[in-house]
């Protein structure tokens, strides 16, 4: 089970060992935003011996630049011959991006000598207005689409925005991104990714964004430093009271396997509930 997703700077081996000894479930690293231009090619080298180092029970992706950036090809031929997990795609405004992204990919294993299709893509798919709007399209669009995450950074310089947050809050036009990226993320069957927390002193801040998040759906959340893995990882787990429940409503459906509704300790359950039971148990 994916809960915390930690991004490492990919011109920064010795940040990578701290974040390979954490907790983190994943681990990102970063050739996009935490990389100066002048970098690029320095960091796409680290990424590669990175790739080479990852520990064991954890996965690693990598987050690459956008698509129209001039840097994307040049970094998905530096670091699929070393197996990431996955690819964090910046950027995707739309199913082309999308889809380009995944012929590229079927390119790039191929000349690496890898099975097709086994790089999954994890896509940013609010850093622009235009995003926002494209949004009901991922459906289908490739196998490889393991989840959609949002931010909010790239999306206030786009809007004009003077800022997203309020007493710790995202504003309003920042919470609609993210409850578009939870709903398109549901309607293509793939996870919710909750963004990174900015606050780096603020862990109420934190624990009130990773609260939220499992309020609402998500299921994993990116962070940008190691002592915000715990609390994440803590808060997206489901504690023993939930997991008690839900395999109480399993065993009640499997018992009667062809109702719609049944009543479970004086209260009504119908086949939403039992949803959501298999995937509060799928982490066990």
């Amino acid at each position: 089970m994916v809960r915390s997703m930690l991004f490492v700077p990919g011109d920064a081996p010795r940040k990578f060992d701290k974040a390979a000894a954490s907790v983190a479930d994943a681990l990102i690293l970063d050739l996009e935003d935490s990389v100066a231009p002048g970098r690029k090619a320095a960091a796409r080298d680290a990424v590669r011996a990175m790739l080479g180092q990852a520990p064991a029970g954890k996965q690693v992706w990598v987050r690459i630049n956008a698509l129209d950036s001039g840097e994307a090809l040049a970094d998905l031929a530096a670091v699929v011959p070393g197996r990431p997990f996955g690819i964090v795609l910046p950027k995707c405004a739309r199913r082309a991006d999308l889809e380009r992204a995944d012929h590229y990919l079927d390119a790039c294993e191929a000349m690496a000598g890898l099975p097709e299709g086994g790089i999954r893509i994890l896509a940013i798919v609010t850093e622009t207005a235009r995003s926002l709007f494209g949004l009901h399209d991922y459906a289908g669009a490739t196998p490889r689409l393991w989840g959609l995450s949002w931010g909010a950074e790239d999306l206030a310089a786009d809007l004009g925005a003077r800022g997203n947050r309020e007493a710790g809050r995202y504003t309003e036009p920042f919470r609609l991104a993210r409850s578009l990226c939870l709903a398109a993320a549901a309607a293509a069957g793939v996870r919710a990714v909750d963004t990174v927390c900015v606050d780096l002193d603020a862990p109420d801040i934190l624990a009130n964004e990773t609260r939220e998040a499992v309020r609402d759906g998500f299921v994993a959340k990116l962070a940008i430093h190691p002592r915000h893995v715990e609390p994440i990882n803590r808060l997206l787990t489901p504690d023993e009271t939930q997991l008690q429940w839900a395999r109480a409503v399993v065993r009640a459906f499997d018992a009667h396997p062809g109702a719609g509704t049944l009543d479970l300790d004086g209260k009504m359950i119908d086949r939403p509930h039992l949803r959501l039971a298999r995937r509060l148990l799928g982490g066990e």
